[in-house]
């Protein structure tokens, strides 16, 4: 699967996230910590910065490489910082049905919305279930799609059935397209494991969501992702435990440092001036970090640079 990296907080150097960690997300493209393939289809990142010229659009960047093959990442990566930042690394089959473009990149950002969204996860069989998702698209999102992922598709989706940019809004779309998908699987008979592991960005929010469906396009899978993840690359329950463990969070702050240690430290929520959204810890003994378990949905705002927190159960 693919690897996912959201920031919030004060302007931050952006290698400070993606090139100088431990288990920076560049680093996370070639030495996955809980991943056993290489991240190679490419890469990109959203970033909103008051020193940018039009500080209310995100600088989109995108290149369909491998991010530590990517010549430019040492030298655009240093050059920039952020107060929300969403990047990305791709993974996808080691084969020629690959389509290695631009277009296929995350982050995906669209006109008429304020979010930007990438994921680690997977839609299978997202073009046949299109035949009964399609009717809840919109054509405005509709034609804005540039690429052939079933991640923008479903960026289509999710932007179609919000009716607002609330916490509560957001909340209720992605209970819906959970509902529309597993619906889809069941009259089309396409029942599959289905990884909705997203991060969705708008300037100081980070919406990060933990969800999908097992293999029967159950909506309430079960089980121990650490044992499960035992049987091995290429079973039902290695693919089970990738849907079931969960993501990574970070409340902190941002602290001076040299080049060579991380740029955030941990602190009591009530402190946190920064929050990171992640598939991975970017330290490698995870210190400091919480879970966003299967089945939640975590809301980060950055408020007058005090940071807040709210976690909640998904109804599917």
């Amino acid at each position: 699967m693919c690897r996912v990296l959201a920031y919030i907080g004060p302007e931050a150097p952006l290698e400070s996230l993606l090139l100088t960690p431990s288990n920076s997300l560049v680093n996370q493209a070639l030495d996955p910590e809980h991943y056993p393939d290489l991240q190679l289809a490419g890469w990109g990142f959203g970033a909103w910065s008051e020193h940018l010229l039009e500080p209310e659009a995100p600088f989109i960047y995108r290149r369909p490489m491998a991010a530590f093959y990517d010549d430019n990442a040492d030298g655009i990566i240093p050059s920039l910082q952020a107060s929300t930042m969403l990047a990305h690394v791709r993974a996808a089959l080691y084969n020629s049905s690959t389509v290695l473009v631009d277009e296929n990149c995350h982050p995906f950002s669209f006109d008429e919305t304020p979010w930007i969204m990438a994921q680690n996860g997977d839609l299978p069989n997202w073009m046949l279930l299109q035949r009964e998702l399609l009717r809840h698209c919109e054509d405005r999102y509709l034609k804005q799609m540039r690429g052939s992922t079933d991640t923008e598709f479903l960026y289509v989706l999710l932007l179609s059935l919000l009716d607002g940019d609330s916490d509560q809004d957001v909340q209720r779309a992605i209970e819906a397209m959970v509902g529309h998908i597993a619906q889809a699987m069941k009259d089309l008979d396409l029942p599959a494991l289905t990884k909705l592991k997203l991060a969705l960005v708008s300037p100081n929010r980070i919406i990060g969501v933990n969800v999908g469906l097992g293999h029967q396009g159950e909506t309430n899978p079960v089980g121990d992702w650490k044992k499960l993840r035992e049987s091995g690359p290429g079973t039902d329950d290695f693919a089970l435990s990738m849907l079931l463990e969960p993501m990574y969070m970070l409340m902190g702050s941002h602290v001076p440092s040299d080049d060579t240690t991380y740029d955030f430290e941990a602190c009591d929520e009530d402190e946190a001036t920064a929050a990171i959204f992640a598939s991975e810890a970017l330290t490698d003994d995870a210190e400091g970090w919480s879970y966003v378990e299967f089945g939640e949905i975590v809301f980060l705002e950055n408020t007058g640079g005090q940071v807040t927190r709210t976690v909640s159960r998904l109804s599917v």
